[in-house]
């Protein structure tokens, strides 16, 4: 599994997968769409300035492509910092053979299985500046020690039209780039606002409640992760560290 550059993709098309292909095309006309823009300024810029790195794996249902995820983070923590400010992976996963059977359901159960998998294969200590429980309003999922916003997409969706994509697809944040764009800078309620008003265009309805800042008491990011196309969300989060999920079998 190597990590790829905008730049490189454009130029070694022929040595992809068709369905590698046609997942990174329809990725970039969704960025590059100026009639109908992607609410995700900070993503729109990271796309045309070549700081993303793209992964690919197969079905996210099997063992084989959890693996491969976190051989990708563990790659992209590594380099993630000389990319730019605008820094994010982008992972599109071979979802053909789902496409007419899962409903957003069942790609959300999806979604946390492979999280956890990946969890799995994570040989560092979860890192002492993230609370452990998701309960905490300052959890964020954590790879190799690196905190991530972790954002899902899924053919299945078709309200939250910004939560729709022909691939099963994952976004990993890292936290650092949202130092500067938070609640507390003038650059992260300027982005906020222009944000909104796009996600309300895009998607033809309101934004999803759980939409909150990060360390906000309200806020659980990991109800941010897999949006549901109506304004409801799971009650518990699905993820759980060996710690946690050790505790709750005592329990």
């Amino acid at each position: 599994m190597f990590l790829c550059t905008k730049s490189w993709i454009e130029k070694n098309k022929g040595e992809l997968d068709s369905w590698k292909r046609s997942a990174f095309e329809q990725f970039s006309t969704m960025m590059i769409d100026k009639e109908n823009p992607y609410p995700c300024v900070p993503g729109i810029q990271g796309f045309v300035k070549d700081m993303l790195r793209f992964g690919f794996s197969g079905d996210p249902r099997k063992e084989t492509s959890a693996e491969q995820l976190a051989q990708l983070l563990k790659a992209y923590g590594k380099v993630s910092r000389e990319t730019g400010p605008y820094a994010s992976l982008v992972v599109f996963f071979d979802s053909r053979t789902l496409d007419d059977q899962v409903d957003t359901g069942g790609y959300q159960r999806i979604f946390w299985e492979l999280l956890n998998k990946v969890h799995e294969y994570d040989d560092q200590p979860w890192p002492d500046c993230i609370p452990e429980s998701p309960s905490h309003n300052e959890w964020e999922f954590c790879f190799d020690q690196e905190p991530y916003f972790t954002f899902c997409a899924t053919p299945a969706h078709t309200q939250r039209k910004s939560r729709h994509f022909p691939f099963f697809l994952l976004a990993f944040q890292p936290r650092w780039v949202f130092e500067k764009i938070n609640a507390s800078t003038t650059l992260g309620n300027k982005l906020k606002d222009i944000i909104r008003k796009r996600l309300v265009s895009f998607d033809e309805t309101n934004p999803h409640p759980d939409l909150k800042w990060y360390g906000q008491e309200d806020n659980y990011e990991w109800k941010q992760y897999f949006l549901n196309d109506d304004s409801s969300s799971p009650a518990n989060c699905p993820f759980m560290t060996l710690k946690n999920r050790l505790k709750s079998l005592r329990s």
